[in-house]
């Protein structure tokens, strides 16, 4: 197969292309800042991940086959407040655990503002678990395929293109040319609606590259005859993305090929884009595509020259991410309700009003869950430490209150995430901070998506003199909160 865009106009990207790319000095500097932020890579104990993802909760799932994937990613939260994406991995998957280390190891040094950067690693006896920057908004596979609300824009497909381009070129100038499986479900998107490349994919778990998940109808052609990813491969499947970007759809290569082929292009762009992009611009993103697409390894463009091929292709640079994306800059914070406010100025008497006013309402599960043990002496036990718990609660007798909810804990026949936030509250007020934090932390893993209990652990760290950290649990909790009342 000879190079097709030739058939379209003159084939302009040759693989060693070495122009420079222009930089925004300014936007430069925000992102070396924003990326010093990042903690160096380290390892956790798995029993800090459990913690994190509330014992692995189904709830916290992200991966896009849910527990049924054969590696699961969950969102987390390490005590820091930071967010995190925490991939585990089958048992079978890195038996090698000196291999999975070093690997980890490797990856976990890089850090641009393209990728989705790994933080760390876990490997505790046949655990093999990885951690990321969490991105919260969803995958390139969502946000094109499977969309709700509106299809991604056509300057905005531009975007997710070039800054994969550039995620893979800075990969590649640090000597890690390999990204196994690039598909759209590995392109996520952060708070500011920016498309990434998770660090995920960097991680190869063979010596020799033989790694390769996706459908055989989208696999480079070389990897059919020898089974091994190489640089020229990640290109191939970054044709591939070109193609779902243009199309909204994810089309087989030869079948694309076709179409180009027969210069049919209409039939290969998106129908929900129609009146956004002029035809040339169109023909240069196929002309690109096609070029990845070669058959021969070497006739295939490298990651610089796709950046200097894309960069001219960009429309409505000055818009922000996330208004072309029609979603909330997680940048700018939420308005905060009345317990928002209440934790913002550590107004402990309103915290209480509040939580005296909502009752058990958010433990109405757990509640009938047990109420067929209601007969034996132990839960009559429970019950009457929770009654007593209650009553000083009601009376702000909150020294009586942590001794009656300990008692009820400590039986540890039900849980309740409302018990421990009452607990907590009557820590904060009992000037003992760190237990707050340590009761309103246990809530959120008994309840991963109750509000209340990342409130909580903001007034807790506000407390402490943990402003920053405070901070971050106010807009979880404020974002938590705005999910579930437009939910509701």
């Amino acid at each position: 197969m000879g190079c097709e865009c030739s058939k379209l106009t003159k084939c302009c990207w040759s693989s060693d292309y070495n122009g420079s790319v222009p930089e925004d000095h300014n936007e430069d500097k925000e992102e070396r800042s924003e990326l010093d932020d990042l903690p160096a890579f380290r390892e956790y104990s798995i029993e800090t991940l459990r913690m994190a993802t509330s014992g692995f909760s189904v709830e916290n799932i992200v991966s896009e086959h849910g527990e049924k994937a054969p590696n699961v990613v969950y969102k987390g939260k390490l005590e820091n407040q930071r967010r995190v994406a925490v991939k585990r991995f089958n048992r079978s998957a890195w038996p090698d655990a000196r291999q999975f280390l070093e690997e980890a190891r490797t990856v976990g040094q890089l850090r641009n503002h393209r990728l989705a950067n790994l933080l760390g690693c876990c490997c505790e006896g046949d655990e093999r678990l990885l951690i990321s920057e969490f991105m919260p908004n969803d995958t390139l596979a969502k946000h094109l395929f499977h969309w709700e609300t509106q299809p991604m824009k056509w300057a905005m497909r531009l975007r997710v293109a070039l800054h994969l381009a550039q995620a893979l070129e800075y990969c590649a100038s640090k000597g890690r040319t390999l990204y196994h499986d690039l598909n759209a479900y590995r392109v996520v998107f952060d708070d500011e609606g920016n498309p990434r490349l998770s660090c995920f994919g960097l991680m190869k778990n063979s010596i020799d590259g033989k790694s390769y998940s996706t459908n055989l109808a989208f696999t480079p052609p070389e990897y059919l005859r020898t089974g091994r990813v190489t640089a020229e491969s990640v290109i191939y499947s970054f044709g591939t993305l070109l193609l779902d970007l243009l199309s909204g759809k994810h089309i087989p290569p030869s079948h694309a090929l076709d179409l180009i082929r027969d210069r049919n292009i209409q039939m290969l762009s998106d129908s929900c884009l129609e009146g956004q992009f002029a035809n040339d611009d169109g023909t240069e993103l196929v002309r690109l595509a096609s070029r990845c697409l070669q058959y021969e390894p070497r006739e295939r463009p490298n990651p610089k020259s796709l950046v200097a091929a894309l960069i001219p292709l960009q429309k409505d640079t000055e818009v922000p991410s996330h208004e072309l994306m029609g979603i909330q800059d997680g940048g700018a914070a939420l308005p905060l309700s009345p317990l928002g406010e209440a934790c913002l100025r550590m107004d402990l008497t309103a915290i209480h009003e509040i939580l005296e006013k909502l009752g058990y309402k958010d433990d109405e599960g757990a509640a009938t869950e047990l109420s067929f043990q209601m007969w034996t002496n132990q839960m009559q036990e429970t019950l009457n430490s929770k009654k007593k718990g209650d009553v000083a609660f009601r009376h702000k007798d909150f020294r009586a209150a942590i001794e009656f909810y300990s008692q009820f804990i400590d039986i540890g026949t039900m849980v309740s995430p409302t018990v421990h936030a009452r607990r907590s509250l009557s820590y904060l007020l009992s000037d003992m901070p760190q237990e707050a934090l340590n009761d309103a932390l246990q809530a959120q893993a008994i309840s991963p998506i109750w509000h209340i209990a990342s409130y909580l652990q903001a007034a807790a760290l506000l407390t402490m003199g943990k402003e920053n950290e405070a901070k971050a649990a106010l807009k979880e909790a404020s974002t938590l909160e705005n999910k579930r009342n437009t939910n509701a």
